[in-house]
């Protein structure tokens, strides 16, 4: 359906999907001292490195967009999904890294790790793992993290870690039994909601990005209503202005109005009388 309204307005792609598409990303403020405290974290070998925000804030959009801008100094890993035992996480990790069939025994992965950041030291390559939704890692895999941590040579740290999730991480963080953990992450930041303002710049360049020139329009009363509910979230921002668009293709009109986005957010919570 997208694909239908896409057409519709003279867009090229639809603007608001919710996949974290980094030709989408929009620099602002908060957006681009993320990413520097990112490649700051990586390039100065900062060891470890949080990264947290609310849930659609785009840590994820970020964490991709900083990747991209690696050149071939850096071999990097992202584990979307922590949630696994520690075997489990050692092995994921080393087929991250492109280590294919990596042993089953934690102490055999562990020497696996070790050599291979060794052989990528000598080479002179630095080494990312990114951990994305950080928060769902229990207390036990944070301190397994912190360990692996310890795989350095006399002058510097084999493995860059950054650590990103929502808020849950940082209260996670602040437990006293990850004082160890906690005391060596020398580089963070916390990505707030939009403003209104940006917000409203975000919609127009997720707009232009998909090829529009000038259409489809929001109206100011309908930036107002968005912003609203969508209390400056991307993600909730995307899912309205997808469904709204939806609910203009259905009118027959490139103008959004505050009625279209009032409609939109009732099919979104399932109101459809």
């Amino acid at each position: 359906m997208s694909d239908i309204y896409s057409k519709f307005y003279g867009l090229e792609r639809s603007p608001f999907n919710i996949t974290p598409d980094p030709s989408f990303l929009l620099f602002t403020q908060r957006h681009r001292e993320a990413f520097n405290h990112l490649l700051f974290g990586i390039t100065q070998r900062k060891g470890f490195i949080q990264i947290t925000g609310e849930v659609g804030c785009g840590k994820t959009t970020i964490c991709r967009a900083m990747l991209q801008q690696l050149d071939e100094e850096y071999v990097s890993a992202l584990i979307l999904n922590p949630v696994m035992t520690g075997v489990q996480f050692l092995r994921a990790m080393l087929k991250e890294f492109g280590i294919e069939n990596p042993p089953s025994d934690r102490l055999a992965c562990l020497e696996t790790l070790n050599a291979f950041l060794l052989e990528k030291a000598k080479e002179r390559k630095v080494v990312v793992l990114i951990i994305d939704e950080a928060q769902d890692l229990s207390l036990e895999m944070l301190e397994e993290i912190r360990l692996i941590s310890n795989l350095e040579t006399d002058d510097q740290k084999l493995l860059q870690i950054v650590l990103v999730g929502q808020p849950e991480l940082r209260d996670m963080l602040n437990d006293p039994r990850m004082r160890q953990l906690r005391q060596r992450i020398t580089v963070r930041y916390h990505i707030d909601p939009l403003k209104r303002s940006e917000m409203d710049e975000y919609i127009a360049h997720r707009i232009r990005t998909s090829g529009g020139n000038g259409r489809p329009r929001f109206s100011p009363g309908s930036r107002r209503r968005i912003f609203k509910y969508s209390k400056g979230i991307p993600r909730v921002v995307n899912a309205i202005c997808d469904k709204t668009l939806l609910c203009g293709f259905v009118d027959g009109t490139e103008e959004l109005q505050s009625k279209h986005v009032k409609r939109a957010i009732r099919d979104l919570e399932g109101q459809f009388s």
